[in-house]
């Protein structure tokens, strides 16, 4: 608490005296609460608080501390203020348009219900809005851990070299995915000699931020169409022809499959192609950005259609009413309950 009180001193010009309100007198609230934060009592500006901190900031979201915030409003009938250490750039936003607050000592004072709003020493350039697409990599990387269910912490309980193991990428290659998405602050990097990564959302808040700031991209980078199929090259159905594996739309008439990109190339060097084109043929191979097969081996459709998430953003922009029907299923199913 000096820090916090040296910091109040420093930017406002104030002493002020923090309490610690004993567990004894907290036994009108939710034995969750009193167990999740420490409780403070403040006084500001001639104005009582209550400050709060979170024994651990990242156990829940951002909407569930402003659910909490409320209940405690209602308990103690002061306003109520967030005290962290720390808090990365995009939780931040989130508090504040929530207009919750919140007290980073050294760094960001916001206290909407007293009228203030200091910011210190954060960095401007983590302010600006980072409207760069992501990187297939990092994208590959983030629909991985939205759909696989892996036991407690999934991806998080593995160091990057290992990371790199699982999805078949270089150790290089993974590090760029993931501080692509550090530097878009969906996750935060830990560790000094083994590093791992922490995402920043629960899975459907993560998906929701992603597509919110328009950061992901379309995993198709182009169609060719063939007249067969070529030989001993597994491919997964895309396009329409996936449809029906996540919705209850029929299959079209034009075959559609997804091919790795690299395994395209290889193929069309080799002459493999049939009679390849971009206007029609018996089969239309879409060119992914990234492997499709390695983000199904895990998922319930027999390996035979790419997954859902991908699907959809393959699709989404596609004004046909027959598709966009379908889109709505797999968001339904899908996406709005990737937790």
């Amino acid at each position: 608490m000096k820090q916090l009180e040296k910091y109040i001193v420093d930017i406002l010009g104030i002493e002020i005296e923090v309490k610690k309100i004993q567990k004894s007198d907290l036994r009108n609230l939710p034995l969750f609460l009193s167990e999740t934060y420490l409780f403070y009592n403040i006084s500001l500006f001639k104005k009582e608080l209550i400050l709060l901190e979170p024994k651990d900031i990242d156990a829940f979201s951002i909407i569930q501390i402003d659910k909490h915030i409320e209940i405690l409003k209602g308990s103690f009938l002061k306003p109520v203020i967030l005290l962290m250490d720390e808090i990365m750039a995009i939780k931040r936003k989130r508090l504040i348009e929530r207009g919750i607050n919140f007290i980073v000592p050294g760094k960001q004072l916001y206290l909407p219900d007293l009228l203030v709003d200091l910011r210190e020493s954060y960095d401007n350039s983590n302010r600006k809005r980072k409207k760069e697409a992501l990187l297939p990599s990092a994208q590959y990387l983030l629909i991985y851990h939205l759909l696989h269910k892996e036991g407690p912490k999934g991806l998080e309980r593995l160091s990057f070299r290992e990371i790199a193991q699982k999805l078949k990428y270089t150790s290089m290659g993974i590090t760029k995915a993931i501080n692509n998405l550090n530097y878009h602050d969906l996750v935060a990097i830990e560790g000094e000699k083994e590093k791992y990564v922490r995402f920043a959302f629960r899975k459907s808040e993560l998906w929701q931020e992603a597509e919110t700031r328009n950061i992901l991209v379309n995993p198709v980078i182009k169609r060719v169409f063939v007249d067969e199929k070529p030989e001993g090259v597994f491919m997964l159905y895309s396009n329409e022809s996936a449809l029906p594996e996540y919705s209850n739309i029929n299959p079209s008439r034009q075959e559609y499959f997804a091919i790795e990109k690299e395994k395209f190339y290889e193929l069309r060097n080799r002459n493999k192609l049939i009679n390849a084109n971009s206007q029609e043929g018996k089969y239309c191979l879409e060119v992914w950005k990234y492997n499709p097969a390695e983000l199904v081996d895990e998922l319930y459709n027999d390996m035979s259609a790419v997954d859902p998430l991908s699907l959809y953003l393959s699709l989404k922009d596609i004004r046909d009413e027959r598709i966009e029907m379908a889109i709505e299923q797999i968001k339904e199913k899908y996406i709005w309950s990737l937790d």
